[in-house]
């Protein structure tokens, strides 16, 4: 399941020049710090991308992004990418197969509504953050944590 976004500001300048320098590092570590705290709660696997050169259509790249990330290997399935494309203010959600064959349609929505109406007025990373919040909780639900869980992917932003 995909849902895609804008990530148009109110005075709709450029998000960056530099796509390395599109979070500062505190903005990195807070982003982090909600990936861990919502992976507490649920075997889920959550990233977030940052794509410099998006070419094709939104959802088709993130589906590459998350083949190229592996995200398709965890062992439920139970994946979920969070993509930004800066440049071309998009983003959008990927949920693995183990969430879609559980989860109504609608299901990524509300986080989707939620970082755009944060992404509105420049809070990105607050955006995200508190959509990852909201992704952990609901994957508890369907996939909650287990004692021998293991973290399956990195925690950290990637970026291409």
């Amino acid at each position: 399941m995909l849902v895609a976004g804008t990530l148009q500001t109110d005075n709709d300048q450029p998000t960056t020049d530099n796509m390395l320098k599109f979070f500062d590092p505190e903005e990195e570590q807070k982003i982090i710090a909600a990936i861990k705290a919502a992976e507490l709660n649920t075997s889920g696997e959550i990233r977030v991308h940052l794509e410099a050169n998006c070419k094709g259509e939104i959802m088709e790249e993130t589906r590459k992004v998350f083949h190229r990330l592996q995200m398709h290997k965890t062992e439920a399935r139970n994946g979920v990418l969070i993509l930004l494309a800066p440049e071309r203010k998009e983003f959008a959600i990927l949920g693995d197969e183990g969430i879609n064959k559980m989860v109504p349609e609608n299901f990524w929505q509300e986080e989707r509504n939620l970082m755009q109406e944060h992404f509105r007025h420049g809070a990105f990373a607050e955006g995200i953050c508190l959509a990852i919040g909201q992704v952990g909780e609901k994957l508890k639900a369907y996939f909650p944590y287990q004692q021998d869980d293991t973290n399956e992917l990195p925690d950290d932003i990637s970026y291409s």
